[in-house]
């Protein structure tokens, strides 16, 4: 009994007090809040290798505890690391977070965050990114999200799609075809119709037109 109760104070004394231990434990994730709204897990996720042209996306959880709702109205990485496109969960309208609720970017079926270019995202693979979420009535929400590839654990299925593959060039007329260059020359050889009038002329001799008249 004495080593339970030893034991069990030696846990519940580092959690006393303004300075305990616990309180200096932060989550492994972006995480930012503001007034009513909280932030979790935000991610940048990009294509799996430095310099892959692709697109790239921003995940993240947001959170509402207020008692009205917000929209999204946009997502934005200061330093010129693109555009992020931002489309609801429905295909169309805005991205509403309901009040006391929550919503999820990023993943199947869930609301969408894309930077059709996120070439230049991918250097800062295992490193951050700035983002800033604006929301309808609290305004910014700045964190510094994780930039990771999409083929770590965990990030396949909210991560971009591949870049799209390049247009086939279309192919060139064959040759001997209408419409290719030397076509006519290649069928009709030069002096083919004078050589013929020649051979005419030669098997008639002089004389045998029929006379006029």
């Amino acid at each position: 009994m004495t080593a339970v109760a030893l034991s069990f104070a030696a846990l519940t004394a580092c959690g006393a007090g303004n300075n305990a231990q616990s309180l200096g434990i932060k989550p492994d994730t972006a995480t930012a809040s503001v007034d009513n709204i909280a932030i979790q897990n935000a991610n940048v996720i990009t294509q799996s290798k430095a310099d892959q042209a692709g697109p790239a996306v921003v995940s993240a959880t947001i959170f509402n505890k207020g008692e009205t709702e917000q929209t999204l109205d946009s997502i934005t990485l200061p330093g010129g690391a693109g555009t992020v496109k931002l489309t609801a969960a429905s295909g169309s309208g805005g991205v509403t977070v309901p009040a006391q609720g929550s919503i999820v970017i990023g993943g199947k079926g869930n609301a969408s965050a894309v930077i059709e270019d996120g070439t230049a995202l991918t250097k800062k693979i295992g490193g951050v990114q700035d983002v800033v979420f604006r929301l309808s009535k609290t305004g910014d929400v700045k964190l510094e999200a994780f930039v990771v590839p999409d083929s770590a654990d965990g990030y396949q299925d909210f991560g971009p799609g591949s870049a799209p593959a390049p247009a086939a060039a279309p192919s060139g007329t064959p040759a001997g075809q209408p419409g290719a260059e030397g076509t006519e020359a290649t069928d009709k050889p030069e002096g083919t119709d004078q050589t013929a009038d020649k051979a005419d002329k030669a098997d008639k001799p002089e004389g045998s037109e029929t006379p006029a008249g």
